[in-house]
């Protein structure tokens, strides 16, 4: 049974509401079985999957040669399983992409997003909430009946059978995944799109100052070139917040431009965005020396007013 938003929906310029339940359905799993399930994933992501409990989740990045990022995604376990959780239209991208090499190890991939469903619980009292449901959390991944529950400081991600999801549905009413992704963008989270694989190395979205990339783990895809902007420098680029408004019906290939003495120029890439009315929050890739004060706007939106929002972490090595 397929579950659906039916509550009003979450005001994207307001604080946490007291609880809120979202039907995550933008995103999807990748599921990595078999003998060399694992060693085969931790050949090919910046995430030491190695040293991975079962009570820890982490995240990534799948990269291609140049260590340009596929795919983001958060990595964790159910039972003998080791999952991938990404925006489902990346699945496709990524997907193929590690089918290619897993013919050469005993390692079975799928797209498992029928099997699962995936609700977010955030809020003030979500943790109040969460136990009386589930019980005592005791880590960053808890089991439960009928799946795991994922703690992201104080938001949850449910990843649950359908019949269980169903159930903790009946509790509360859902809204739907734009106030989720609100929370992903004010947590200055990189989920990318298939729009933008292969474009950016993964610190030109943050993914090191959330604990996504590995530098002391054995050989992976694209690690030389990651390697090298660590300890040679040389990326200019990194993942901001910003919040403003709009004229214009946003979408994911937009563009930022920044105010200049002599007008406008592109800054940069949205890289996910919420819109509600001319309300927009979004992540948006710009040069690392932007400055907090900096002028911005959506690219050809004269009318468009961007400002650059604080980041919750610290891109200091």
């Amino acid at each position: 049974m397929s579950i659906t938003a039916s509550a009003p929906q979450w005001d994207i310029t307001a604080n946490q509401p007291e609880l809120m339940l979202a039907n995550l359905s933008h995103l999807g799993l990748i599921e990595v079985t078999g003998e060399q399930g694992r060693s085969f994933i931790h050949g090919q992501v910046t995430t030491d999957i190695s040293s991975l409990t079962a009570e820890q989740w982490r995240w990534g990045a799948h990269c291609d040669a140049k260590g340009k990022m596929i795919a983001s995604f958060r990595t964790f376990s159910i039972a003998e399983s080791l999952f991938l959780l990404m925006p489902t239209e990346t699945i496709s991208v990524d997907l193929p992409q590690l089918k290619k090499y897993a013919v050469f190890s005993k390692a079975e991939l799928e797209d498992a997003s029928a099997n699962w469903q995936l609700i977010g619980v955030a809020g003030t009292s979500a943790k109040s909430f969460m136990e009386q449901q589930f019980g005592t959390l005791t880590g960053e991944v808890t089991p439960v009946e009928g799946g795991v529950i994922l703690q992201d400081q104080d938001r949850y991600i449910a990843v649950l059978s359908p019949a269980a999801a169903d159930n903790l549905s009946q509790q509360q009413n859902l809204v739907d995944a734009t106030a989720w992704q609100a929370l992903e963008i004010r947590a200055g989270y990189p989920n990318i799109s298939a729009t933008h694989a292969n474009q950016y190395v993964p610190q030109m979205c943050n993914l090191q100052a959330i604990d996504g990339i590995s530098f002391t783990k054995g050989c992976y895809m694209g690690q030389e070139t990651i390697a090298r902007m660590k300890y040679r420098g040389g990326n200019k680029r990194a993942l901001y917040i910003l919040q403003g408004t709009t004229t214009q019906t946003l979408a994911v290939n937009d563009k930022v431009e920044i105010a200049l003495e002599d007008g406008y120029r592109k800054a940069g890439n949205i890289i996910e965005f919420v819109q509600q009315g001319n309300n927009v929050l979004l992540t948006a890739v710009l040069a690392n020396d932007t400055e907090s004060s900096a002028t911005l706007r959506i690219a050809d939106d004269e009318q468009s007013s961007l400002t650059v929002q604080p980041l919750p972490y610290s891109l200091e090595d």
